[in-house]
């Protein structure tokens, strides 16, 4: 696994070069748009993405590396694309406990995924020793270095999943400290307040082996709250893990979570995700069937899709039915 590891970063690093170095003039041209027009092209992929068509968003995506192939949000936010397709593709989604889903499987998307989060980090941290918008560059390196704790806590692997989460923490407090308004960073801080104090056992024995610092709950669940009310590209994401979180049974703050998915289900009606959310909620309290209605909800809309992400919300709501109503009949 370690000569994966360095296999995928010198991979990155390869790209990163080529991309600088032979690249044709107009790759290495000045950007035409700013970083706020590109902000604006982010958050038309980012509706896209929570939408639940990912490759639509990463075509939106490629239009900010088009313009700015040195910048670090293109390949920051088509990492955050490629890990939904990650999440889809191995996730346990039937279970009522829905929100627990860690998976060891991998899948032909990991290769691409750590290649775009090594690119991003590396670009952020290129602009950083290039004093060229150093708190926004802060930013998109912290959640880079998120996202790829999510794949290690995805895959159970605990140490690089901690090891990841130290380096978010530091690059996101100090975007805060030069920036307090990038409100996006409490998505990062926030989830690692929240599950550094919630862990506790896991995370004794961390602090002792790479100096992990602490954390708190309740703050977490606030710096996540703000970034899902005034984040600018995080928050959709923020809502989603903040509904989560509050749907645990140690919050068991269970109908504000089921407001957020609902808020989410409003906010992006084309994604039946939200549905199997929501009725995952419903079995977790009891509510048979209103849970089993919201899933046949998502297979009424998933049946007959074409792309991956609906093939696999398909499967799972498929099997969640059948594993109640063995006699059913309901095609694939």
């Amino acid at each position: 696994m370690k000569l994966l590891r360095l296999s995928s970063r010198m991979f990155s690093l390869l790209a990163l070069g080529c991309a600088l170095v032979f690249a044709p003039d107009w790759l290495r041209a000045a950007p035409r748009l700013t970083d706020s027009q590109h902000r604006e092209i982010a958050r038309r992929g980012l509706d896209l993405l929570m939408n639940g068509d990912p490759d639509a968003a990463i075509a939106v995506f490629h239009e900010i590396r088009r313009d700015d192939p040195e910048s670090p949000l293109g390949y920051l936010l088509e990492a955050d694309a490629v890990w939904w397709k990650i999440y889809f593709s191995t996730a346990n989604l039937i279970d009522p406990d829905v929100f627990v889903v860690p998976s060891s499987s991998a899948t032909p998307y990991d290769a691409q995924f750590e290649s775009l989060v090594h690119t991003a980090a590396l670009m952020a941290e290129a602009r950083i020793r290039a004093n060229h918008d150093v708190a926004r560059s802060y930013l998109y390196q912290g959640l880079a270095y998120g996202l790829e704790g999510r794949l290690f806590a995805l895959r159970e692997r605990s140490l690089p999943t901690a090891r990841a989460g130290k380096k978010m923490r530091t690059a996101l407090l100090k975007a805060l400290e030069l920036d307090p308004t990038l409100v996006d960073a409490n998505l990062g801080v926030g989830t690692y307040n929240y599950f550094v104090d919630t862990l506790s056992a896991i995370v004794k024995l961390l602090r002792l082996l790479i100096g992990l610092p602490g954390g708190s709950r309740l703050e977490g669940l606030r710096q996540l709250q703000k970034a899902a009310e005034q984040g600018e590209l995080a928050r959709a994401e923020a809502k989603f893990y903040l509904a989560k979180n509050l749907s645990r049974r140690n919050e068991r703050q269970y109908a504000r979570s089921m407001e957020l998915f609902q808020e989410l289900e409003r906010e992006y009606p084309e994604n039946p995700f939200w549905s199997v959310m929501m009725g995952s909620l419903h079995l977790r309290l009891g509510r048979v069937p209103e849970g089993e209605a919201l899933y046949r909800d998502a297979y009424h809309k998933t049946a007959g899709a074409k792309s991956e992400t609906r093939q696999a919300l398909l499967r799972a709501v498929r099997q969640a039915i059948l594993r109640r109503h063995p006699e059913e009949r309901l095609s694939n």
